[in-house]
């Protein structure tokens, strides 16, 4: 099963990161990566761009900003492939233990490929 897991932060706290605090968070990051890689978990991860850069589409009109309505956003995603959903939630524990300022939100991914039916997820 695929497992989204949504890193979450004020986006300031990263932003105002130095150049050696920012380094210093990625290696650590890099550490628990380089386990879930070698496990074969994780799948593609990115560090999104500035909220200040991204629009919404909503009703088909393009709106300036991502429009959270809280003070964290989100910065960026893993995608994990875990038997359970506990082995996702544990992955993502190793990655808050070294991201202490991040909130990761963790769901099931249905695949979707175009021509083939969503699988069938149990219901949790």
């Amino acid at each position: 099963m695929l497992y989204a897991v949504l890193a979450y932060h004020v986006e300031q706290i990263i932003t105002e990161l130095s150049q050696t605090q920012d380094e210093a968070l990625m290696t650590d990051l890099h550490t628990v990566h380089d386990r879930l890689t070698a496990e074969r978990k994780l799948g593609p991860a990115a560090r999104l761009g500035a909220t200040a850069k991204a629009v919404t589409i909503r009703s088909g009109m393009v709106i300036d900003g991502p429009f959270a309505e809280t003070k964290e956003a989100l910065l960026g995603f893993y995608v994990l492939d875990c038997a359970t959903q506990e082995e996702a939630i544990a992955a993502a524990k190793d990655l808050q233990r070294v991201n202490l300022s991040a909130v990761y939100e963790v769901r099931p991914i249905p695949l979707y490929l175009p021509g083939v039916a969503f699988p069938v997820m149990a219901a949790d």
